[in-house]
């Protein structure tokens, strides 16, 4: 499935494989938390657009879809926190990049602090759609926004905001 927008074609190609544009392929890598899930996430769209609020200001969309499989749900039969958690962290940051990728980012950025809003279940085999969109980018901290939505009951499942910046130099 091609991924629409405007974004430049060699950062749609590398938004559409989220376990390499984090680091979770290749002959040394060990299997890590949520690796399974991120897996089967599909970028459809990246785009770095005006903003409806500013126009002179720009933002970064990408929109991912995901199928609810068993490993993502918690004891109730519903989607776990802890995985909407996985999804706006990782979903988010592909934004970021996409947005980013104009200015040719030198830099790894960390998690600052993920807040998260959870608003209804979704459960196995219903279809996630994951929309991203940057808010700020500065020189050190930059945040974006995403919602989750169960694109099968169309309704919200669990909004959040992300916010990283660079991390500080380890004192020895």
């Amino acid at each position: 499935m091609p991924v629409t927008g405007n974004a430049d074609e060699k950062v749609k190609e590398m938004l559409s494989d989220p376990t390499t544009v984090f680091g979770l392929r290749g002959p040394n890598h060990k299997p890590t938390f949520g690796n399974s899930i991120l897996e089967r996430i599909i970028v459809t769209h990246a785009s770095v657009d005006s903003k409806a609020e500013e126009p002179l200001k720009k933002e970064g969309r990408v929109i991912c879809e995901l199928i609810v499989t068993e490993d993502m749900l918690n004891g109730g039969g519903n989607v776990h926190g802890g995985c909407s958690a996985l999804l706006i962290d990782v979903c988010s940051t592909l934004a970021l990049l996409a947005y980013q990728e104009r200015k040719k980012p030198d830099s790894v950025n960390v998690s600052q602090s993920l807040n998260i809003v959870y608003h209804s279940p979704a459960t196995i085999g219903e279809k996630l759609r994951i929309v991203n969109t940057t808010m700020t980018v500065g020189a050190r901290a930059m945040s974006a926004r995403t919602e989750i939505w169960n694109a099968t009951q169309h309704r919200l499942v669990a909004s959040g905001v992300h916010i990283k910046m660079q991390p500080s130099v380890a004192k020895l």
